[in-house]
């Protein structure tokens, strides 16, 4: 299994500070008020993205993404470059979970264990939030039932304990209820360079859990099946860069991929990403400027990880890092007893993170703004991607992430979304940063 990053026409650490040469000049002096963020032009950058539809690292989506925002990096003046590295992939062929005549849908963890074509059929014992059951697991399928949250990670404690005590109890293999706000399937970030687990290890939606909770109660079996086709492929980072020389790189960085469409995940950040390269050419003309946009998310920030050991500037050459991560500005939802409708509001679900000497400001620039009206100093509270980049050493740090009512979600679509609460959003990111650049 290889995880190497791709030399071959792909970016590195040394060409990326050495690609000066080619690079466009900006254009005038360009002052920090200028092009302030149009609702216009955040729409059809949101619509775009979700109009590539499934954006998993290495697939046609998020492929189709790249390429897309690698053209618009050049119309704004920045050279382009790309960073191959391999991530995991799976293609189902049966992914179901059966008892009696009742069968469901699962989804099959990465690095996927395929069962026998018949499937495992053994006991269902189910497994509480705290890794506990009440029969033995030996020889069992697991029933990892767990507590209500907006899951995100296999790696989580919530989750990684419970599993591990199955598998520790002798399961011959794991069913995760993800229980959450949206009633459906949470497919959960892990591993990208290797298996979790040594066997199978499914999602099941809440609101399809009842018939399997009801068979573990009564000790009867069910039959889990996951076959497909799975094996490596093929993704790559983006890097746009201007390097004028100045020796101080203005990092903005976003990823592009995940599970499903991710239109209220990924939608705002990148919507932000393409007004900040678009603006800083000639907005922000004493920095060099660095745009990066990472594949491999939902595999622990792989790409974002690729990126940080051998293309981005290094911390003693980076004057800013500005880190777009998941729930820029989705929506808030009403929740009903059966439906739930989307509002014109915002999930405070979200968190902005910056370096501690820019807290007052960014209470400033954010003030009523749900969730991001309360930033929180870098050294008390990180996440995601923007973690990785803090303990790398780069500061001063300003970053978003959240997990909305749809993350990681089926059905994260264009209704989780507002282009007009996405500019709202980008105009306080532009003023905090016109704060920290001046």
């Amino acid at each position: 299994m290889t995880h190497a990053v791709y030399s071959a026409g792909g970016a590195t650490r040394r060409g990326f500070l050495a690609a000066s040469a080619t690079a466009p000049l900006a254009l005038g002096a360009g002052a920090m008020a200028q092009a302030r963020p149009h609702d216009d032009q955040t729409a059809r950058d949101l619509d775009r993205y979700i109009s590539l539809g499934n954006k998993q690292s290495g697939g046609a989506g998020d492929d189709a993404c790249g390429v897309w925002l690698e053209g618009e990096l050049r119309a704004a003046g920045l050279q382009t470059d790309r960073q191959y590295f391999d991530v995991p992939f799976f293609e189902a062929a049966q992914a179901e979970l059966r008892t009696g005549s009742t069968s469901t849908t699962v989804w099959p963890v990465p690095i996927v264990q395929t069962t026998p074509a018949g499937g495992i059929t053994a006991p269902v014992v189910r497994v509480d939030a705290h890794g506990r059951s009440d029969r033995p697991l030996d020889g069992a399928i697991a029933l990892v039932d767990l507590a209500f949250g907006r899951w995100s990670s296999m790696f989580w404690p919530g989750v990684a304990q419970p599993v591990a005590a199955a598998f520790e109890g002798g399961a011959a293999a794991v069913v995760i209820i993800t229980n959450g706000p949206s009633g459906k399937i949470i497919a959960l970030n892990t591993h990208g360079r290797e298996p979790l687990y040594s066997r199978p290890v499914a999602l099941l939606a809440p609101q399809d859990a009842a018939p399997f909770l009801a068979a573990a109660m009564e000790g009867r079996a069910v039959t889990l099946i996951v076959t497909g086709r799975g094996g490596r492929r093929r993704a790559f980072n983006l890097v746009g860069r201007l390097d004028r020389g100045r020796g101080r790189w203005l990092v903005v960085s976003t990823p592009r991929s995940g599970w499903f469409t991710c239109a209220g995940e990924r939608g705002g950040g990148i919507a932000a990403w393409l007004h900040f390269a678009r603006w800083t050419v000639q907005g922000a003309p004493d920095y060099d400027l660095a745009f990066v946009c990472n594949s491999g998310h939902e595999y622990q920030y792989l790409g974002a990880e690729e990126l940080l050991h051998a293309v981005a500037p290094t911390p003693q050459e980076t004057a800013f890092w500005l880190h777009l991560g998941a729930n820029l500005a989705a929506r808030d939802w009403h929740e009903g007893t059966n439906e739930s409708w989307p509002l014109p509001g915002t999930d405070s679900q979200r968190y902005l993170v910056v370096s501690p000497h820019l807290v007052p400001a960014a209470r400033e620039a954010f003030t009523g703004l749900a969730g991001l009206e309360a930033p929180y100093s870098s050294e008390n509270l990180s996440a995601g991607e923007l973690r990785n980049v803090i303990e790398a050493g780069y500061a001063p740090v300003a970053g978003v992430f959240g997990t909305h009512r749809f993350h990681h979600v089926e059905t994260d679509d264009e209704r989780c979304i507002s282009s007009g609460a996405v500019t709202q959003t980008i105009s306080a990111f532009r003023s905090l940063l016109e704060h920290a650049l001046l």
